[in-house]
């Protein structure tokens, strides 16, 4: 008996898809963001009136395994997304989530107060507490004449 299923028409793309994904899983560049047009992990960049709040979504993570720096005005987080620990490479019949280091870079919109920093990780969702630096009042600066 001839199965066919309507809606469904024969494409030679998801095939290609997955013999491009499997080319690919040998190579260790980092190719986050080509087939995607997200970036892991997805931020969200909160303020009030006291503090910047950075949140991302990090499920499966351990918090030993992020790692938070904050250089000239840049936010990095950086971490390693592991595969399940049943899953074989063999097994997989479609893959969509990868695994691997990632990293995130957030330009931050003010000064603050780097030596207050905080961050948690609380089921699967990472904060990042950015203290505002108090802005300073305007200095007048004397003009000297020169001779």
């Amino acid at each position: 008996m001839p199965v066919f299923r309507w809606r469904e028409t024969w494409s030679p793309l998801p095939d290609l898809e997955r013999e491009v994904d499997r080319l690919l899983e040998g190579v260790r560049l980092h190719m986050q963001g080509i087939r995607s047009s997200r970036s892991f992990p997805q931020l969200n960049l909160l303020e009030d009136a006291e503090s910047f709040v950075v949140t991302a979504e990090l499920p499966g993570h351990e918090a030993k395994d992020i790692e938070v720096t904050i250089v000239s005005g840049y936010l990095s987080i950086r971490g390693t997304r592991r595969p399940p620990a049943e899953a074989e490479a063999e097994s997989y019949r479609r893959r969509e989530r990868f695994h691997g280091p990632w990293q995130r870079k957030v330009q931050l919109p003010d000064r603050i107060l780097e030596d207050q920093l905080r961050a948690d990780y609380v089921a699967g969702i990472l904060r990042v507490t950015l203290p505002k630096a108090p802005s300073g009042q305007p200095r007048q600066i004397t003009v000297n004449e020169g001779s």
